[in-house]
C-alpha cells in the first residue's frame, strides 16, 4: 500500500510543519513555554496544531482500516483530500478563525467517508459470513 503509506507520511509531515509554526509563533509573539495563551495569532497557530492532532487520531486508523479491507487507492485519494483540507483549514484559521469552514469540511468529509466505508464493508462481511 505505497500510496496510503505516502499519504500517512505526508499527513505526519504536515503536522510536524504545523508544530514548527507554533514554535515560530511562540518566539515571534513572546509566548514562553509552557504558556498556551498570551497572543491571539499565537493562539490561532496553537489551535490549528491541536485541532489537527485531534483530527489525526480519527483519520489515521480509519485510513489504514479502509485501505486494508476496502480500497487502498480510494483511501489514498480521500487521504489527499484530508491533507488539502488541513492546509486550507490552517491558512484560513490563522488569518480569520471564522473562515475555517471549507478547510474543516474537507477534513471531516474524508474521515466520515472512510468510517462509512468501513461500516458498510463490515456489515456486508458479517451478513455474508466472511467475518467468521
Amino acid at each position: 500500500m505505497p500510496f496510503v503509506s505516502l499519504v500517512t507520511v505526508l499527513a505526519l509531515l504536515q503536522f510536524f510543519w504545523l508544530s514548527f509554526q507554533v514554535a515560530r509563533a511562540r518566539a515571534k509573539y513572546g509566548v514562553a513555554a509552557p504558556a498556551t495563551t498570551g497572543n491571539e495569532v499565537f493562539e490561532r497557530h496553537f489551535r490549528v496544531q491541536m485541532n489537527t492532532l485531534e483530527q489525526l487520531v480519527l483519520f489515521l486508523p480509519v485510513l489504514w482500516i479502509f485501505a486494508n479491507y476496502v480500497s487502498s487507492l480510494w483511501a489514498a485519494a480521500l487521504g489527499m483530500v484530508f491533507i488539502i483540507g488541513r492546509a486550507i483549514y490552517a491558512t484560513s484559521y490563522v488569518r480569520d478563525p471564522r473562515s475555517r469552514s471549507l478547510g474543516f469540511g474537507l477534513t471531516a468529509f474524508p474521515t466520515l467517508a472512510l468510517m462509512a466505508g468501513i461500516v458498510i464493508w463490515a456489515i456486508r462481511a458479517i451478513l455474508l459470513g466472511a467475518a467468521w
